[in-house]
């Protein structure tokens, strides 16, 4: 039987399935569009793409190093339970480990994982467990020392925030120890850029246009002007810029100072700082409205 268009849209409207996987099902079943829904149905795969529209918020970040590489994974669901689930951790941190050999996140979906890919596994996982979920993202620091740390954690490797910081130069030892006190700052403190160097400059102009406007408004001469948004930016670049922020440890230095007299000759050169979920628009539905929806459905 030929398989049409019309009857791979009908099956995708009606369980959620991707467009190969609707086609596949058809074609397994001769056309029959009910066997198909529950030829998907068996495969997990239409129980776990209609869930695919769901807010997957929740979930956790892994964390792992390597010699000189050290990687961080977001894996969302939709719920803290399910993030506290064992099954769900153990993939999280499988799924870490196997991003240490991968250059980003749509390699790391596509890797070899217990005889399937990666993005496979978590589909299986979606319809074991019940809820939607998904690899958001992956980052990585190179450099001769990487530090790992990981804000609440639930399990080794992994938690709420995973931080990434790689120092090159020093001693091995040292720069490991004062790199993980680094990690634990960015993870209190979420700096926007390694240095001023690195920021985006459309920040820097949205930001300095700001500072220029509020002097303005002083009424102060153009001279006098021009050096207070001098020395305002320079405050702005303190907040944001690790290496110029306080060190949350020892606030009289600057953590580019602080790291250069716990490990002489080190510098970081790189970090990288993964919170769950950040960025993710969450539906908010107040009790009223999803007792009144429960009622409709």
């Amino acid at each position: 039987m030929t398989i049409t268009a019309s009857m791979v849209k009908a099956l995708r409207d009606k369980t959620g399935a991707g467009m190969m996987d609707a086609k596949k099902a058809l074609t397994e079943t001769a056309g029959d569009m009910e066997a198909a829904v529950d030829w998907l149905r068996a495969k997990g795969i239409a129980k776990a793409d209609k869930k695919a529209g769901r807010t997957a918020a929740e979930g956790l970040v892994g964390v792992a190093v390597e010699g000189g590489r050290g990687v961080a994974v977001e894996v969302n669901s939709e719920t803290d339970f399910v993030a506290r689930n064992a099954d769900f951790q153990q993939m999280v941190g499988e799924i870490a480990k196997i991003a240490l050999g991968v250059a980003d996140v749509e390699a790391l979906k596509t890797a070899p994982m217990a005889g399937k890919t990666v993005a496979e596994i978590v589909t299986d996982k979606i319809a074991t467990i019940g809820e939607n979920m998904s690899l958001r993202r992956m980052a990585t620091v190179e450099a001769s020392t990487v530090a790992a740390y990981v804000h609440n954690a639930t399990a080794e490797g992994m938690g709420k925030i995973g931080v990434l910081v790689g120092i090159e130069g020093g001693d091995a030892a040292a720069a490991a120890a004062v790199g993980k006190q680094v990690a634990m700052h960015v993870a209190a403190t979420s700096p926007a850029s390694l240095d001023v160097a690195d920021l985006d400059p459309a920040l820097v102009e949205r930001e300095k246009a700001v500072l220029t406007e509020q002097a303005r408004e002083s009424g102060k001469p153009d001279n006098v002007i021009e050096k207070m948004i001098v020395g305002r930016m320079n405050k702005f670049y303190q907040e944001v810029c690790l290496l110029k922020q306080s060190f949350v440890i020892n606030p009289d230095l600057t953590v580019e100072k602080a790291v250069a007299e716990a490990a002489p000759g080190a510098k970081v050169t790189g970090f990288v700082r993964l919170a769950v979920g950040e960025g993710i628009e969450k539906e908010e539905e107040d009790f009223a409205a999803e007792v009144a929806k429960t009622a409709k459905g």
